[in-house]
């Protein structure tokens, strides 16, 4: 196929719109099922150049959560604790411990649950049957992946009443390294970002803590190929092979690193004794418990379900998790990982960091502060590491 019509572009008004080759050959994918759209393509193929990322730099199979072209998660395919698996709403999926491409999405649809309703989902490895029953139950708008087993396959296409989008990609496609862009009438044209992320980006550790643990490793692998896909400004931070908090699009680094912490913070949160014994409602849906815990762990949740509003929710009034009591449990955090994709121009971005237990920071360095930033790091006792790769995406 040389082309395909879509829909409209961004907005109805946007139109006419299609996705093509400028060499005019035909496209390396294929729709399996449903209609995409203008954006579900920028979500696809972005998220997609991800996972193929991370799987390069990890050697696991990799899945990514996309919104609005960022992620919402993204992470690889390592085991989960019985907790995670429950505060991910994935403790009841058969098979899960022996997927571990099911777990990757397990893991990159749990960073943020509340970001990735009506996510699009990008898959490194065919999408096999236990990845599918995740995603059948989900809000979502759509997957691509290399491939998919007939019955996952089966199972996708019956999603949305039949709707649902699946894209198949060619494995083997490379894009070419020139990319062009119209903005206003005017091209604007560029080398694609073909920097490589792997560990010797880590090799310039440059503070007092110079101990980087293979767990230290493997969250700044995914923060920071994370990052390059996510719109700048941007902050990523992660831990246990995947992304617990993503810092988007802000002015502000210390803005981005403010959003992120309170994303990760809230992950913690929810693995917390009062979160997971939270009992719902038989009626509830899957979005309606995920606004409902996110509520739970606001600072308003006692007002929230004042007066009996729990009851439409909760079986019985859930035991409030008093301000108090989340500092304490988040003092007791450590081990975190953080990648910036461009420079700190302060030291404010590490005091926030600190405040979400994070031990592990990795940014390109070339601030007229670095020695600013990298003595605060010493005073945390946080390993950083410089890898003179900016990672600007828009």
């Amino acid at each position: 196929m040389k082309e395909l019509k879509l829909k409209y572009g961004c907005n109805p008004n946007q139109t006419p719109a299609r996705i093509f080759l400028r060499d005019g050959g035909d496209l390396p994918l294929e729709i399996l099922n449903g209609t995409p759209g203008y954006i579900n393509f920028m979500d696809a193929l972005n998220a997609l150049q991800l996972v193929i990322e991370l799987k390069r730099a990890t050697g696991l199979p990799a899945a990514a959560s996309f919104k609005h072209v960022s992620p919402a998660g993204a992470a690889v395919g390592k085991s989960m604790s019985d907790t995670l698996k429950r505060a991910c709403f994935v403790d009841d999926i058969k098979g899960l411990d022996d997927c571990p491409l099911a777990l990757a999405y397990a893991r990159a649809r749990g960073a943020d649950r509340l970001c990735s309703f009506g996510d699009f989902i990008a898959l490194s490895d065919v999408c096999d049957v236990v990845t599918a029953r995740i995603i059948a139950r989900e809000v979502s708008d759509g997957v691509i992946a290399p491939g998919y087993s007939e019955e996952a396959l089966k199972l996708l296409k019956k999603k949305r009443g039949g709707k649902y989008i699946v894209i198949t990609i060619d494995p083997d496609y490379q894009p070419t390294m020139i990319e062009r862009r119209d903005i206003f009438g005017i091209t604007l044209e560029q080398r694609r970002n073909d920097v490589v992320i792997d560990e010797n980006s880590l090799n310039n550790i440059v503070t007092t803590n110079n101990t980087l643990t293979e767990e230290g490793r493997l969250g700044l692998l995914v923060a920071l190929i994370t990052l390059k896909y996510t719109q700048s400004n941007s902050i990523c931070f992660a831990r246990g092979g995947q992304a617990i908090g993503v810092g988007a699009g802000q002015q502000s680094r210390v803005h981005c690193t403010r959003l992120a912490g309170d994303k990760a913070d809230l992950w913690h949160l929810r693995q917390h004794e009062k979160t997971l014994a939270l009992s719902f409602v038989t009626s509830i849906t899957r979005p309606e418990r995920d606004n409902a815990v996110d509520a739970f762990l606001s600072p308003y949740a006692q007002e929230v379900f004042s007066n009996g509003g729990w009851k439409g929710i909760f079986t019985q009034e859930p035991d409030y998790l008093k301000e108090d009591e989340k500092k304490a449990y988040l003092s007791s955090i450590s081990g975190v990982a953080l990648g910036s994709d461009a420079f700190f121009p302060f030291d404010d971005s590490i005091i926030r960091a600190h405040e979400s237990g994070v031990t592990f920071v990795a940014q390109p360095g070339g601030s007229v502060r670095d020695q600013e930033v990298i003595d605060r790091c010493n005073q945390y006792g946080m390993l950083m590491a410089m890898t003179g790769q900016r990672l600007f995406h828009h």
